[in-house]
């Protein structure tokens, strides 16, 4: 790994991480939807998108998100690699995360306050690295030997928020349209079942069910028919009533 300008041993999923590219499509699943490489893993010293996750199991996955363009690697996870003390860290959705990349600043005139040892940007004390890149640099500069800051690490899994895709999408399935044996539309045929010779009874007491749900209730069976019957009258009752009003004659 080449850090400024020295050629100097570092672990080889330090410079993979370096190395890589993330939040770029994945070509093995490049018509796939969420296919941008968020992962890192540490025995491979590749990136992989969530799709990719199942081929590396049992491998040591550390997510990369985003903070303000730039890939940063959640503080909890890093520490169990890595010593990140006096390394800047930021708080995005609860959870602390430093960049891995130094950001370089350029200022003219500094001021009263803390800036980072590589890149001179300014600090919050009494943080004195910007990334985990800048902490990186300054141990190899002064120190000759990353080792003493390294941590062993056997087993590092993904977060319980971490989402991996299944092969098919829930959206799929809600699409589908499931078969109905409710009659809908303007066509007031019945429906017809093949039972001897209750063919024409039990097609007109479905035909009185169709009309019924229409019209907001819910009616089955014979008793359908007779209801139907009952209010029908009664209708007919109510039209006479409301036939043209006369006038009584004057007195």
């Amino acid at each position: 790994m080449m850090i400024m300008g020295i050629q100097k041993p570092v672990p080889a999923w330090l410079e993979g991480i370096y190395a890589q590219k993330f939040f770029v499509g994945c070509s093995y699943h490049g018509s796939a939807k969420k296919n941008e490489k968020n992962v890192f893993c540490l025995d491979c010293c590749i990136s992989i998108c969530p799709h990719c996750v199942p081929s590396h199991s049992f491998h040591r996955l550390l997510q990369v998100r985003r903070y303000v363009y730039h890939d940063v690697l959640r503080l909890e996870d890093v520490q169990k690699l890595i010593d990140c003390s006096n390394v800047q860290a930021y708080t995005i959705n609860s959870a602390k995360v430093v960049f891995i990349k130094k950001r370089p600043q350029n200022r003219q005139f500094k001021g009263a306050g803390n800036y980072c040892t590589s890149c001179d940007r300014c600090l919050q004390e009494p943080f004195i690295h910007c990334s985990l890149g800048c902490k990186v640099d300054y141990v190899l500069k002064h120190y000759k030997d990353l080792s003493p800051f390294l941590r062993k690490c056997n087993t590092l899994t993904l977060g319980p928020d971490f989402l991996i895709p299944q092969e098919i999408g829930d959206d799929e399935m809600t699409n589908e349209t499931p078969r109905s044996t409710i009659v809908d539309g303007d066509d007031e045929s019945s429906i017809r079942w093949s039972s001897g010779s209750d063919n024409t009874s039990m097609a007109y007491d479905c035909d009185q069910i169709v009309r019924k749900k229409r019209n907001g209730l819910c009616l089955c069976g014979r008793s359908a028919t007779k209801i139907s019957d009952d209010q029908d009258m009664a209708t007919s009752m109510i039209n006479r009533r409301k036939g043209i009003p006369h006038r009584s004659p004057l007195c």
